[in-house]
């Protein structure tokens, strides 16, 4: 097994293993179950298996994502958690890659889930009228910038995947 790093992000890489290094490759997960006794909270998903960052999504599209998908769709089987997406600027993230403490069932913030919240992030706001109103146009750069920062934690910081877009004007 390679540890060179153009193959450890490789997934699909997985499939394509010699008999010798998928029996180690076994044998790792193995002793990480049985012994370690970590739990399998998912499959890893390659990065062509993720909904594609420049779909539009509707407001009535993200609400479905946030976090209590009863039916999951055949898309996200094996996914470590339901899909839970938040919004911001013009990005759709999927904040269940690493996020459901924080924006899943009793997380502290679980009320983001499913919505746009660009106004709440740029002022850093739970208000409810903040999270109700998407709109962002009458606020000063410094609050922009706030937001842009949001968004770029969630991009590198967090890793967040991007799985569409809002259809508004990108920030600038």
């Amino acid at each position: 097994m390679s540890f060179d790093e153009k193959l450890l992000d490789d997934v699909s890489a997985c499939e394509k293993l010699g008999v010798g290094d998928r029996n180690e490759l076994e044998n790792w997960m193995e002793k990480f179950e049985h012994y370690r006794c970590y739990p399998i909270k998912g499959k890893l998903v390659p990065d062509d298996k993720l909904p594609n960052p420049d779909r539009i999504m509707t407001m009535e599209e993200l609400e479905k994502y946030d976090g209590n998908l009863q039916d999951v769709p055949e898309e996200f089987v094996g996914y470590g958690a339901v899909p839970i997406y938040v919004g911001a600027g013009n990005k759709v993230f999927d904040v269940s890659f690493g996020g459901v403490p924080m924006y899943g069932k009793d997380g502290p913030y679980q009320k983001f889930a499913g919505k746009d919240v660009s106004r709440a992030l740029a002022l850093m706001s739970f208000d409810p009228k903040d999270l109700e109103n998407t709109d962002v146009s009458d606020l000063e750069e410094k609050k922009i910038k706030v937001l842009k920062d949001w968004i770029n934690t969630f991009e590198t910081k967090k890793g967040y995947p991007v799985v569409g877009k809002l259809g508004k004007q990108d920030l600038e």
